[in-house]
């Protein structure tokens, strides 16, 4: 990979147009913390009761609602991965990172899932830290190669630490696996603005229907990252 890194604040304020990350500082105090014990059951069975629960969660969370998401979680409180897993997800997108990377940790320690790793990776790139975030989007993407998810978030820190040929790989392969749709459409064209990949970006325009104003948001995000 190139060593070559942008400004932490010049890439984590993009973050709310990117959709990948945002920097949020935690909320929970160190009390609060020293009383958070996660509780983790690493089966992945959950019972037709609690399913119904997470099914609820996750309509919420693509709806934008993450505050009612982990009020709800809370509400229905299980020991599952699967639960454990959109609950440190959701307290990362609301800005408690301490608790989140504590969630995480222990999935990795007790589970050692792709998501375990992409949480603590997502965790580190809300904080600003690259150089963190990246090795453990890696080992994600090893245990999970087919999450668009990871493969968006992970290609999302290579753009900003300025890999462009690595960034791309693993953006159009989240498009891809998205059907062209997610995060990944509009971060793909961010990252071939960057690298002045024009063939790209007529390949996004013909297959997949990037309309203008698509690319003119690309095109000024790009610009704002800068090389």
């Amino acid at each position: 990979m190139q060593k070559k890194w942008i400004k932490t604040g010049a890439a984590i304020s993009l973050a709310f147009f990117l959709g990948a990350c945002a920097n949020h500082s935690s909320t929970s105090s160190s009390s609060d913390i020293s009383q958070f014990k996660p509780k983790v059951r690493c089966s992945a069975n959950v019972d037709p009761e609690n399913q119904v629960g997470l099914e609820m969660v996750d309509t919420l969370m693509a709806r934008g609602r993450n505050y009612a998401a982990l009020a709800t979680l809370q509400d229905n409180k299980q020991e599952s991965q699967e639960y454990w897993r959109r609950y440190g997800q959701l307290l990362a997108k609301t800005g408690d990172l301490d608790r989140a990377r504590l969630i995480f940790e222990e999935l990795k320690e007790k589970c050692g899932n792709g998501e375990a790793y992409h949480g603590l990776g997502m965790v580190a790139l809300k904080n600003g830290d690259l150089s963190q975030s990246i090795p453990y989007f890696e080992r994600a993407l090893n245990l999970l190669p087919a999450s668009s998810s990871i493969r968006n978030d992970y290609g999302y820190a290579l753009m900003l630490a300025g890999d462009d040929e690595a960034a791309q790989l693993h953006l159009r392969t989240a498009l891809e696996l998205e059907n062209g749709k997610g995060k990944s459409r509009q971060n793909l064209a961010i990252a071939y603005y960057l690298a002045g990949n024009q063939k790209g970006l007529r390949f996004l325009k013909n297959e997949y229907g990037y309309t203008d104003r698509e690319l003119s948001h690309a095109e000024k995000m790009a610009s704002q990252i800068g090389r």
